[in-house]
């Protein structure tokens, strides 16, 4: 069995004139990260690893839920192909993992995440928000051979509210 946590970043600021990857959250991003990383504490899930797009928005998304669950710093690496928009760069990094990682959690973008909850999960979900969070179960026992499994979690900051 293979658990796969997506979490697309927060809300994001178009105030600076900065390059799209470093692009910093707003208010609003924190506050929905921080309430996610809250309501997903209670699930006492821990990853074995957890991955992050080098993204100034997704990286700090990345860190709101490290601190608010307690993980170690040291769990997160930044990947660049999780700087992804179609989901395709991501769908091979994802099998390429090494098979004792049983549980991961991601921080990247859409329309990456929302084909890979729709591709990867049992339910249709018309649109990841920001902050959303997915959690996949999939019966599988390598990470090359992803396929199709059960969403069993998805929290998204609108139901928090």
């Amino acid at each position: 069995m293979k658990t796969l946590v997506l979490v697309r970043h927060g809300k994001s600021s178009w105030k600076y004139d900065l390059p799209d990857e470093e692009r910093p959250l707003k208010g609003r991003g924190i506050k929905d990260a921080y309430l996610v990383s809250q309501a997903f504490k209670s699930t006492d899930f821990k990853p074995d690893s957890i991955y992050s797009s080098p993204a100034n928005r997704a990286y700090s998304t990345c860190k709101i839920f490290i601190k608010n669950l307690n993980y170690s710093p040291e769990k997160v690496e930044q990947i660049g192909d999780l700087y992804d928009f179609g989901g395709n760069r991501v769908l091979s990094f994802l099998k390429s993992l090494e098979d004792n990682k049983d549980k991961v959690m991601i921080f990247g973008h859409n329309h990456a995440f929302t084909y890979l909850t729709n591709s990867l999960g049992d339910r249709y979900i018309d649109n990841l928000p920001t902050s959303g969070l997915v959690q996949i179960e999939m019966a599988i026992d390598s990470w090359a051979e992803i396929a199709k499994g059960h969403i069993v979690k998805a929290i998204f900051p609108r139901d928090l509210k």
